[in-house]
Order: C-alpha cells, then sequence, then structure tokens
C-alpha cells in the first residue's frame, strides 16, 4: 500500500528505524560522557630521584651539595614529597644511601610497578659527565659509572611520564638515547663536546621555588617555565663574565631526539608546558574548575606548538594572551577554595 506522497508503509518503517539508531548512539554516548565527567579528579603521584655523583675535589662536592640540598628541602617542604616518593644519592651519602651504580638500580628497580599512567617521575644528575671512545656519554658515579644507554634501559620498565634532567657537561649524547615519546628530557649542553663544568642545574633546581620562574602566574612552575627560567640565567650569567657561552641547554619532549633551546624555533615544549613538580593544587568538592582549567592549559599549549612552528608570527599572541587570563582566575578560584 502506498500513501498520498508515494510512500508505502515499509520505507516509512525503514526510516524511523534509520533515524532511531543514530538517536541511540547519540544518547548513549551523551550517558557515557555523564559519567566520565561525574568521575572525580584524582591527582597524580609524584616521585623523584635526585643523584650527585663524584665531585672530583672539596669545591665542587660543597656546589653539589648545595643544589641538592635546596632541591630536596624544596620538594619535601613545599611540595610535601612524603619520604618513599624521593630518593636521593650523593657521594657522601645522602637520605638514600652514596651514589653507586648499585644504589641506582636498586632504586629503579624499586619504582617499577610502583607508578602508573598518570604519575610522573622527575629524575635529576647533578655532577660531572664524560663521553668515551665511542661517543657514549656517561654520569660520573662513585666507583662504575652508568652510560646514557644503561639509563636508557633503566627507565624503560616503568610506566608514567618521565622528566630526565642531566645537569652535567658532556650531557647532550643523553638527549637522542632517552628520548621518547611522553617522556621530557632536559641536557645543559647541545653537544658532547662540550664537557666544561656547567652553571644550569643551579638555575634549574632553583627556578621551582622561584616566583620569577612562573611566567603565567598559575601558582606553579611547570618543565618548560623551569627550563626557560634556567636557559635565560645561564645565557646572563656567560654575559656577565664575557664569555662565549660553552652551555646550551636543550630540551626534547617529542621523543625525535632532536631537541630545541628555550628561545630556538623548534615543536618541543607541548608536554613541558603541561608538567609539574609541584602537586596539584586541592579543590575539594569542586573538580569542574579543574576541568575547566586543564581544557584552558590544552588549548594554550596548541597555540604555543603553532606560534612555534611560525617563526616571528604574532598573530597567537592575543589569545595567548587571553588564555593566561582566564587559566590564572581559575587558579586563584582553587587557591582561594583550598582547606
Amino acid at each position: 500500500m502506498t500513501d498520498h506522497k508515494g510512500m508505502n508503509h515499509k520505507d516509512t518503517k525503514t526510516t524511523r528505524v534509520l533515524f532511531f539508531v543514530p538517536f541511540m548512539r547519540l544518547v548513549v554516548l551523551m550517558v557515557l560522557i555523564s559519567v566520565v565527567l561525574a568521575q572525580p579528579v584524582h591527582a597524580a603521584g609524584r616521585f623523584a630521584v635526585v643523584v650527585s655523583g663524584a665531585s672530583a675535589g672539596a669545591p665542587y662536592a660543597e656546589k653539589y651539595d648545595g643544589w641538592r640540598n635546596a632541591f630536596v628541602a624544596t620538594l619535601k617542604q613545599k611540595f610535601s614529597y612524603p619520604d618513599d616518593h624521593l630518593f636521593v644519592l650523593s657521594e657522601s651519602a645522602a637520605a638514600s644511601g652514596r651514589s653507586t651504580r648499585e644504589n641506582v638500580r636498586a632504586i629503579f628497580g624499586g619504582l617499577r610497578g610502583r607508578l602508573n599512567g598518570d604519575d610522573l617521575l622527575l629524575v635529576v644528575l647533578i655532577g660531572h659527565g664524560t663521553t668515551g671512545d665511542r661517543g657514549e656519554a656517561k654520569f660520573n658515579l662513585v666507583g662504575p659509572d652508568l652510560t646514557a644507554s644503561e639509563w636508557s634501559d633503566l627507565l624503560k620498565p616503568i610506566a608514567g611520564r618521565i622528566v630526565f634532567v642531566n645537569t652535567t657537561g658532556a650531557s647532550f649524547p643523553f638527549l637522542p638515547r632517552l628520548a621518547a615519546p611522553g617522556r621530557v628530557v632536559i641536557t645543559s649542553t647541545d653537544s658532547a663536546a662540550q664537557q666544561f663544568e656547567t652553571v644550569f642545574a643551579g638555575y634549574f633546581l632553583k627556578a621551582f621555588d622561584a616566583p620569577a620562574a612562573d611566567a603565567d602566574k598559575n601558582g606553579r612552575v611547570s618543565i618548560w617555565e623551569a627550563f626557560e627560567y634556567a636557559s635565560t640565567l645561564v645565557r646572563q650569567w656567560f654575559e656577565m663574565q664575557g664569555q662565549l657561552a660553552t652551555e646550551r641547554p636543550l630540551l626534547d619532549d617529542n621523543g625525535d631526539g632532536q631537541g630545541r633551546e628555550a628561545q630556538g624555533p623548534g615543536a618541543d615544549g607541548a608536554l613541558a608546558r603541561t608538567l609539574f613538580v609541584a602537586p596539584e593544587t586541592p579543590a575539594a568538592g569542586d573538580p569542574e574548575i579543574l576541568r575547566r582549567r586543564a581544557a584552558l592549559e590544552r588549548q594554550l599549549d596548541d597555540l604555543r606548538t603553532k606560534k612555534a612552528l611560525t617563526p616571528n608570527s604574532t598573530q597567537f599572541d592575543a589569545e595567548i594572551e587571553k588564555l593566561l587570563i582566564e587559566i590564572a582566575q581559575l587558579s586563584r578560584q582553587l587557591r582561594g577554595r583550598t582547606p
């Protein structure tokens, strides 16, 4: 039977089914989204391994001890890192023991299985670095050293996001050796030939307790902000000494092992801008503010990446400034709700 518009009842039924199926899919999708959004926001865990190696003399030992102790104090006192999330090795035996190859391996062995995909592990090496005959870089420990390849092997079984910072001279070979997706690798030099004593460590570690390093004024210093802050002070230090810079810090966070300088071109930096040594700001009872801020931070990262890929471009500046203001306002709300 055909109706007055030329459509039979079978065609009408088919049309209703074709409409009903995508409609139900939309309903199911909306229900799933509401369930996900209703889930509580869980703060990611944060772990840190800080190693100051063989000093090769009292003046160096004093300097390395000062940098290490100040940074560890920041992690424990300002950021409330629990003892079982913070591992410290030094030449003279710090909290977790002497900086030997065996102790380093034991720490990373103990971290296997403890971290999940949302957790953050920060690894900082302070001291001296060397390169071997085949160009394999090493970090100088008490006793036998560990090569960049061996450090890479220690990291492979560990889940979570990893930030690996080698602040020594001759650290550049660590960049291509350790680079991987979802990982940030920072070196204080851009060449294996730069084996001079570095100053990057002091500025980088200080950044996490320096208000001036918080460029977007959101109350926390990101890995990128610390890198940018330290790189600027390194450059100024050499200018004050009247010397050509013998260290040019590099950061890689897209896994290609190339890296970029803080003020140089390149696609690296998007991930580092989203990672923080400081824990999430508590916002009990209002996860919506955290979600809104996270969404704005992702937009900010996208814009910054586009700007980095467009040399001498200012077309994104107004949008970036607007997002920074909105993020700062949300961060103030979060701090105001902190118990």
